[in-house]
């Protein structure tokens, strides 16, 4: 679905900006009054956050 193995990740701050941006707007979401749609997002961030900082392997390192 999405290569989050992707050179264009490979900077923190990047990785740094997407997290937080899905998780806040995921808490905006429930704010607002659409759980469904926070749960959506929620997920999205925690997954990327997972991704992004516990598994994550930058291009050209061995695997």
């Amino acid at each position: 679905m999405f290569d989050l193995d992707d050179p264009f990740y490979r900077p923190l701050w990047i990785r740094l900006l997407l997290v937080v941006l899905t998780l806040g707007w995921g808490l905006f979401e429930f704010t607002s009054g659409a759980p469904v749609f926070g749960v959506i997002f929620a997920a999205i961030g925690l997954y990327a956050a997972w991704r992004f900082f516990v598994t994550f392997k930058p291009p050209g390192e061995d695997r």
